[in-house]
């Protein structure tokens, strides 16, 4: 449709269509409670919404065509959204705290390329407070550590309980022993020393048990490479994984980029989900092992073919004490638990009875990993 064509009554009508269109956008951007602010390729500030203007007060009252740096107040903030934008960086949920009103509040920023017809036709910085999700999140962990604790300490009470009985039953028979002698045979009552002997190591590895489980590990997390972890471990485990029969096949992605970890705990971490899988493939099998990208974020995934669990042993395999082997103290997968956690990742469990069982650990990518690809060009 061109302009020339059409007479004065369908101008007029065009152009009350194309205000009404703007007003309903305008309507639609100042009723998130989002901010929502868009710039240009020249990174100036075109459009942005109440809530912008709410939780990320602007330098002035005319902000626009400014560069959107330049017209947001807080400096941090304002340093954040330069380099990223200059770098040509995507970044999500990147968390700032502000004072607002003496009261603290928590933004999470995300920074996207606004993209029309395959070309970059500038940039959306999105905006969300996050005070009240963070503060149901705190009271959500403070619930889930008394839970917690609360199940350790009823293992431990278990767990001491047979050694003590066992302990004051021994004592007993010693005590028998010497009654009203006035000599005693040493081979008599050795046997019943040995085992209290036992008994208090046995008291002494829950004490160091309980003590690992309860307090904060001294992780130091520095850039490295995965797949040199992984590969090592795995190389460590490969004559075991011979020994019990079982196949190893790895599949791990060559244009992984760093993350953060604490190497020695990661390993230990790995290296008990392998000794959880060789024990459920009692007559060999197979274990997959790989790793992959997506987003910003690095998956480490192990598999096996091996007996598999049901749902209601799932649900319970990161809690302290439980364990569904003879022999075992029941820590293995609360350490994994604890070990991915303060490398702030995430860790699922997925099974079959019969069928097999595959952990995948999650574990964000560093921010500087996360580039766009450069573009040149207009936005014509």
């Amino acid at each position: 449709m061109k302009l020339p064509k059409l007479d004065k009554a369908q101008i007029k009508e065009l152009l009350f269509g194309l205000a009404s269109e703007n007003e309903r956008l305008e309507v639609v951007l100042d009723s998130l409670g989002e901010g929502v602010i868009v710039s240009d390729v020249e990174h100036n500030l075109v459009l942005f919404n109440k809530s912008a203007e709410r939780l990320v007060p602007f330098a002035s009252n005319d902000a626009v065509e400014q560069k959107v740096w330049e017209a947001i107040q807080d400096n941090e903030i304002s340093l954040f959204v330069r380099q990223v934008l200059e770098n040509q960086e995507t970044v999500v949920d990147e968390e700032f705290t502000l004072m607002v009103k003496g009261v603290p509040r928590v933004l999470n920023c995300s920074i996207m390329p606004l993209v029309r017809a395959g070309h970059i036709q500038g940039n959306i910085l999105h905006i969300d407070d996050i005070t009240e999700k963070r503060g149901r999140e705190a009271r959500l962990r403070r619930a889930e550590s008394l839970a917690s604790l609360t199940t350790l300490a009823a293992g431990v009470a278990h767990e001491i309980k047979n050694p003590l009985g066992s302990i004051g039953i021994h004592i007993q028979l010693i005590q028998k022993a010497i009654r009203n002698r006035d000599s005693v045979d040493p081979t008599t009552i050795e046997p019943f020393i040995d085992i209290v002997n036992e008994e208090v190591e046995r008291l002494n590895r829950i004490v160091v048990d309980f003590l690992f489980a309860v307090r904060p590990m001294d992780t130091k997390l520095e850039e490295s490479n995965l797949n040199h972890v992984v590969s090592d471990l795995l190389e460590f485990v490969r004559y075991e994984l011979e020994e019990a029969n079982i196949t190893l096949t790895e599949s791990l992605d060559a244009d992984l980029p760093p993350v953060m970890l604490d190497e020695k705990y990661m390993k230990q971490a790995i290296l008990n989900i392998i000794k959880n899988a060789i024990s459920a493939m009692p007559k060999g099998g197979e274990l997959r092992v790989s790793t992959e990208r997506q987003a910003g974020e690095a998956i480490l995934s192990i598999a096996d073919n091996g007996i598999g669990m049901s749902d209601d042993i799932i649900n319970k395999i990161f809690e302290p004490y439980f364990t569904t082997k003879d022999f075992g103290s029941g820590l293995g997968l609360t350490l994994v638990y604890k070990v991915v956690k303060e490398h702030m990742g995430e860790i699922s469990v997925s099974s079959q009875e019969g069928i097999g069982t595959t952990f995948s650990i999650t574990l964000r990518i560093p921010q500087k990993y996360q580039h766009l690809l450069s573009w040149e060009g207009t936005t014509e």
